[in-house]
């Protein structure tokens, strides 16, 4: 069955959007037409079987004047959230004879009853009550053109609703927008630089709201209001929920905490967000760096419009989840940082505890397996920028703002990525299910026996002895890289592995202290006391072989160690390491 939305123009001179959803609620075509026929002729692939044609215009206009009885009692509900409509009459020329929009169901057979159970139907919708309803919006978004609003505040409403829409990929029923044709709107209503061009998104973007009007009265009955009636007229609507208010008008100084004013000004903010997200990045990095503490990858995210949307309209009993989404939701920026083994997923969120304010700490893997069951496995925390940290200017965008990071192995991530694809994108059908659930029960099962595995074999190699191994180019006139590795697992024979493109770092480090041979670094490294080093650096954490290292030639070559070019961007860390390892208390 297909579910088809169609934004229909008064006339020919302006393009009417259609748009097709399959039975899963999937877009699977969106255009722009302008004739009957060219209408016609986009709906037709779609409407010779089971269908559902939702049409942004009246179909039934019988009363020569004033408002349809549908219209008023729609309005009753929805004026006060700007979301009314429009009086149609028969003395309006569009309407004084057969709506446009009932001879084109005519023309394609459809029967216009909302009450009908026929395989084939059109009904009557309209957009804006929808949104609200949807939504949980205080008042309509205002993208549409009128005078007095300029082409920035038409653009930034749009994009809000797109990003309301692309949310409701998560709803029941779900709307998935993943489509080359829905991109390439986003891309025009964004860069879109006069009204003209962002009219010609908007039909088609009110097309795909119809349509997943005509998919939520299918799939959602009970949670669905029929205004008016097959003989006077009618318009169908998500039903508006019972306790939602509409926005106060020109409160100065108030704060609205409705979801689309919260939408539009994340929407403002969220460059700023992903600036701030890769500042974390670099904290994030330069905290386990220093602490030697292997890891695979530090990535982060500033969470999109459109996610942020879906959470800001979550309700759980028709009730609204957030009720200040920009204070509550708190994962707008997001880190994950890739460990490889299992045990290495709690030093780095000890090392996080010591370096930065953690405000929440929640072991997903701890929480499933107390539930007597395998799963998602995860640490998350909740951190804000440290004291100490605030007043420098690497890390400005940080004050203030919080980010969770997630901590997970290699193994863990592969699992909840592979999960999340398959389980969440609606790929699963809904009779294997239930196997599915199994073996995604069983793999990650195995999968936490492979971690133990993993954490085995690093700690048996630990007690070997056995190094890194890397590479470097025969005319490089650095100490190579895996010799440098050999080296450091004989010198330093307790510490544990440290980064590959660590290995490489340091000997850069190295020669720029003049040394290119490994016997010269064993000559240097002999004047360090190492019982005393280690007693003042006071680690709390294992440190790898690099950082061992690093220490030793600190220890070594003091301030001409931190004034060394390749350290120019950790001057103040070694400096605080320094202080610490003269302190003679």
């Amino acid at each position: 069955m297909y579910f088809l939305g169609v934004d229909l123009a008064w006339g020919v001179r302006r393009p009417t959007g259609v748009a097709v959803l399959d039975e899963d609620g999937r877009l699977v075509h969106v255009s722009a037409a302008k004739t009957d026929d060219e209408i016609v002729a986009a709906m037709e692939p779609y409407v010779g079987d089971d269908c559902l044609v939702a049409f942004d215009a009246p179909l039934i206009v019988n009363n020569p004047t004033g408002n349809r009885p549908a219209e008023a009692a729609l309005n009753k509900d929805f004026a006060r959230f700007d979301a009314g409509a429009h009086p149609s009459n028969t003395s309006k020329p569009e309407f004084s004879e057969q709506p446009r929009g009932a001879r084109i169901a005519a023309r394609l057979g459809l029967d216009m009853n909302p009450r009908s159970g026929r395989r084939r139907r059109a009904i009557e919708v309209y957009p804006h009550p929808a949104t609200v309803a949807l939504f949980r919006l205080g008042r309509t978004l205002k993208y549409k053109h009128k005078s007095g609003r300029d082409i920035d505040q038409l653009r930034a409403e749009l994009i809000t609703l797109l990003g309301l829409l692309e949310g409701l990929a998560s709803a029941d029923p779900p709307l998935l927008l993943d489509n080359p044709s829905w991109h390439a709107l986003r891309t025009a209503a964004e860069s879109a630089v006069r009204k003209s061009e962002l009219r010609a998104v908007e039909d088609q973007v009110d097309a795909v709201l119809a349509a997943y009007i005509g998919l939520f009265a299918t799939r959602a009955p009970d949670r669905t209001t029929t205004y008016g009636d097959f003989a006077t007229g009618y318009i169908v609507t998500p039903t508006l929920p019972d306790d939602l208010r509409p926005t106060p008008r020109g409160r100065a100084g108030s704060r609205i905490h409705d979801t689309a004013t919260a939408v539009r000004e994340y929407a403002a903010i969220q460059p700023i967000l992903q600036e701030a997200a890769d500042q974390y990045v670099q904290l994030v990095t330069s905290i386990l760096d220093d602490a030697g503490i292997n890891y695979l990858t530090v990535t982060s995210r500033a969470k999109s419009v459109a996610s942020f949307a879906a959470k800001a309209a979550r309700t759980v009993d028709g009730r609204q989840v957030f009720t200040d989404p920009l204070r509550q939701i708190t994962d707008q920026i997001g880190l994950r940082v890739i460990t490889y083994v299992h045990s290495d997923v709690q030093a780095v969120a000890d090392l996080l505890d010591d370096q930065v304010v953690v405000h929440d700490d929640r072991d997903m893997g701890e929480e499933t397996a107390s539930e007597g069951r395998f799963g998602y496995a995860s640490r998350h925390l909740l951190v804000s920028l440290d004291p100490a940290r605030e007043g420098q200017a690497a890390y400005e965008l940080l004050r203030g703002r919080q980010a969770q990071i997630q901590i997970r192995t290699v193994l863990q991530h592969a699992w909840a990525e592979f999960e999340h694809d398959i389980r969440y994108k609606g790929t699963i059908p809904r009779e294997h299910r239930p196997d599915f659930d199994r073996r995604f029960t069983l793999a990650a099962g195995l999968l936490e026996l492979a971690d133990r595995e993993f954490s085995t074999i690093r700690d048996r190699l630990r007690e070997g002895g056995t190094a890194a191994s890397t590479e470097s180019p025969d005319d490089d006139p650095r100490i190579s890289p895996r010799e440098l590795a050999a080296f450091l697992a004989g010198q330093y024979a307790d510490a544990g592995w440290s980064r590959t493109d660590h290995y490489g770092w340091i000997s850069g480090v190295i020669l720029e202290l003049g040394i290119t041979s490994l016997s010269e670094l064993g000559d240097a490294l002999r004047s360090v006391d190492e019982e005393t080093l280690m007693a003042r650096m006071d680690y709390r954490y294992p440190p790898g072989a690099v950082r061992r290292l690093d220490d030793a030639l600190l220890w070594v070559y003091g301030d001409a160690y931190v004034e060394l070019r390749a350290n120019a961007h950790r001057e103040q860390g070694l400096r605080a390491r320094l202080a610490k390892m003269r302190d003679t208390d």
